[in-house]
């Protein structure tokens, strides 16, 4: 018997009815290469490799390892990476001109940092299905004057078309997390609909608007904006961060860069 890893953030998602909804809306097939992150128990895991007959996985408790391809023997080609997914180089799972198509109930202690991690492989990945605390996915889908909005919704819908499929609630976990938890899709762009000239400073621009929220971004971006730069945009500069769209952003950012 495993006991659940508060390091780890280990909570596993034990109702069949929400992990079969889960599998419908990720529709495996067998011509696809789909890798899993942190797939426990094999709650996820079993009924996906049986759909797909091989399955990458991520797991970086080794103790869970053993009962993973315990359960999932002679049930397909589970090929197992004990690795910590906030270092792992997802490139290297890139054998032909298959794009990977990620799935997980992510560790939420992790949860931002990780989807940061992956967003720089986007170009080798078709689409992510991931279970995610409740805030962190309202925060990825929220638009521009709600208050969920902020860096995170930028960066993410930058580089991916953001989707919140359903809610699930702490029971369905053993044991169960303190709080909701969403099923999020991401599909990479394959065509940006903002495309920013110099990625780097248009992300640290972001950052830096969001640094101090209640001051206006005149005061957050004071030391990269100038008063003719705000001007040549056509944005109002006693805004907050969040009033501003990703596009302003990008916007924003190749202003300074054509400079």
């Amino acid at each position: 018997m495993h006991i659940a890893r508060k390091r780890f953030g280990q909570h596993f998602l034990a109702d069949k009815q929400i992990i079969q909804r889960i599998v419908d809306a990720i529709m495996p097939t067998p011509d696809q290469h789909i890798v899993e992150i942190g797939p426990g128990q094999g709650a996820l895991t079993l009924p996906v490799l049986k759909k797909t007959g091989k399955l990458d996985v991520i797991e970086i408790d080794r103790d869970l390892i053993p009962l993973l391809k315990t359960r999932c023997a002679e049930k397909g080609d589970l090929i197992v990476h004990q690795a910590d997914a906030l270092e792992f180089d997802f490139s290297q799972l890139i054998t032909d001109d298959q794009p990977l198509r990620l799935i997980g109930n992510l560790p939420y202690n992790i949860s931002t940092p990780l989807i940061f991690h992956l967003l720089d492989y986007a170009s080798h990945i078709r689409d992510m299905h991931f279970m995610l605390q409740k805030e962190v996915v309202d925060r990825m889908a929220a638009r521009p004057g709600t208050p969920a909005y902020g860096r995170l919704s930028i960066m993410v819908q930058y580089h991916c078309r953001v989707t919140s499929l359903f809610n699930v609630g702490p029971a369905a976990f053993n044991p169960p997390p303190e709080v909701n938890s969403s099923i999020v899709k991401l599909v990479p762009h394959r065509e940006f609909p903002h495309l920013a000239m110099d990625y780097t400073h248009f992300a640290a621009l972001v950052k830096a608007a969001f640094a101090h929220r209640r001051k206006t971004l005149r005061n957050c971006l004071r030391d990269i904006v100038n008063d003719d730069t705000w001007e040549n945009v056509h944005l109002d500069s006693k805004q907050r961060a969040e009033q501003l769209s990703l596009g302003d952003y990008v916007k924003l950012s190749n202003s300074l860069v054509s400079q």
